[in-house]
């Protein structure tokens, strides 16, 4: 663990969560696919869509906004269930191919900002949070998609929860 930012490291993560999901999911049946662990929980689909949508809405427009001249204006709000209108009547395939397509262009936007040391320490004013830096901002779009690739498995490992029997005891990700 580390308190800095490293952004060569936070690329390693961020450029593969497209192809892990592809991997992941595709061809997978709609028990898969549709999995909840509950009432207003997300499913595996769900996620893919929230994944778009803060590529649309959140990591790069954020960024650009702590490095513009308006950084003292708070970044619009997030929405963080906007997926489940805008993924209405798109394939799990559809939706992986507008996540790939947004978060190439994203890390080709970020390419071209080549934050370093001193942009990375800029500020912006989150909604809810107050001042953020940029690199904290770009740590937590690493961490956002390790939490959901987390939540995806969790989910389909719910799928088995009954079905493995006395096992459950020992299979953490069924106990959380």
């Amino acid at each position: 663990m580390t308190d800095e930012f490293d952004l060569d490291v936070a690329l390693q993560i961020l450029r593969r969560t497209p192809a892990i999901l592809r991997v992941w999911l595709s061809g997978l049946s709609e028990e898969w696919v549709n999995a909840k662990e509950g009432p207003d929980t997300w499913s595996p689909f769900d996620v893919v869509g929230h994944l778009i949508h803060g590529e649309r809405t959140d990591w790069i427009p954020r960024a650009e906004h702590i490095l513009s001249s308006a950084s003292d204006t708070p970044f619009e709000p997030y929405d963080r269930f906007a997926q489940i209108q805008e993924s209405r009547g798109k394939g799990l395939e559809e939706l992986m191919d507008e996540f790939e397509v947004f978060r190439s262009a994203n890390l080709e936007r970020l390419s071209t900002l080549n934050p370093g040391p001193a942009e990375l320490a800029k500020t912006g004013i989150h909604p809810a949070f107050g001042t953020v830096t940029l690199s904290q901002l770009l740590a937590t779009w690493v961490t956002h998609d390790l939490s959901h690739l987390a939540q995806i498995a969790r989910v389909m490992a719910k799928v088995n929860s009954e079905a493995v029997g006395p096992w459950r005891k020992y299979l953490s990700i069924l106990n959380r």
